[in-house]
């Protein structure tokens, strides 16, 4: 039986979702145990690993080794950039109780790429994607608000953070994409894993925490890790080689729902009815940024 070059890529799109989905579960199940340097140390260790493996059975390992000279202060800005973005996104799931909530909060990251790609890119943005970039911020204004006079005290605690590593994220996936025909994106994983543990692994030196941990939290970092810095990463890239990054986009939308499920499941946890509508207009959003954009693909041709 014949499979479709289209029905491969969504079905890679999918497994991705599905994958960054679970970072949100699994990461939260083992910060409830450990802290964040601990937890650092072992999930981009584990990561690492997974992307060595990777590299060497596709025979490409070799390419992460070639930093070009002229590459080097991109891939040191990025790993600084990785650091913070990544520092907040796990700050963010350690703050906030349900990482469903984290998830949907997280949904404005298109919206910083969309208006850095505008700035610096010189890229456009149509109607659609400009009212999806609203909707997504609308939504996530209404999961954070709190309804408190003072602004201090007028949104949830943690929701900085979700806004503080998107922010850096969206930088990151600007230089990235600017200089991608350039450097292996193998280059850029490893690149990110190393710069990440050896500041967790600074981190639990400064801290003076121990490197023990139970059984269980590492069990949830080992099929965290497996699920993140790799599988994901991989199969969003084997994704593009069978359908367009809109299509992706698309797909990748719905990852807020499979989080909702997930912290059902493995928590008990559902969001209140405000913060489920705040979420659900969080992805109408992203729903609206992807179709616009394979609209001007389709209009360009």
């Amino acid at each position: 039986m014949n499979i479709s070059s289209t029905f491969k890529g969504v079905l890679l799109a999918l497994v991705s979702v599905i994958a960054v989905s679970n970072v949100y579960i699994f990461s939260k199940a083992a910060l409830m145990e450990v802290s964040l340097p601990q937890f650092g140390v072992y999930w981009f260790s584990f990561g690492l690993l997974w992307i060595f493996i990777y590299g060497c059975t596709q025979r490409t390992f070799r390419s992460v080794t070639l930093f070009a000279k002229d590459h080097t202060r991109i891939l040191l800005l990025l790993g600084a950039i990785e650091i913070a973005s990544s520092y907040f996104f796990f700050k963010a799931i350690y703050t906030i109780s349900n990482p469903a909530i984290t998830s949907f909060i997280g949904n404005i990251s298109p919206v910083f790429v969309i208006s850095l790609s505008f700035l610096f890119l010189k890229e456009r943005f149509n109607r659609m994607e400009f009212f999806g970039m609203l909707l997504a911020l609308l939504g996530a204004f209404i999961i954070s608000y709190k309804g408190n006079a003072a602004f201090k005290d007028m949104f949830m605690e943690g929701a900085q953070y979700v806004i503080y590593a998107s922010a850096f994220s969206a930088v990151s996936a600007v230089i990235i994409k600017k200089n991608i025909k350039h450097i292996d994106p193998i280059v850029i994983t490893t690149n990110r894993s190393l710069f990440l543990l050896t500041f967790s692994i600074l981190a639990l030196w400064y801290t003076g925490e121990s490197l023990v941990i139970g059984i269980k939290p590492l069990t949830n970092i080992a099929i965290g890790a497996t699920l993140g810095p790799f599988l994901t990463v991989i199969s969003s890239y084997l994704a593009l080689q069978y359908i367009p990054l809109s299509q992706r986009a698309i797909i990748t939308s719905t990852k807020g729902l499979f989080v909702l499920l997930g912290a059902y499941l493995y928590f008990g946890q559902f969001p209140e009815h405000i913060a489920l509508i705040g979420g659900l207009v969080t992805i109408i959003g992203l729903v609206l940024i992807a179709f616009g954009k394979k609209s001007k693909v389709l209009k360009h041709g």
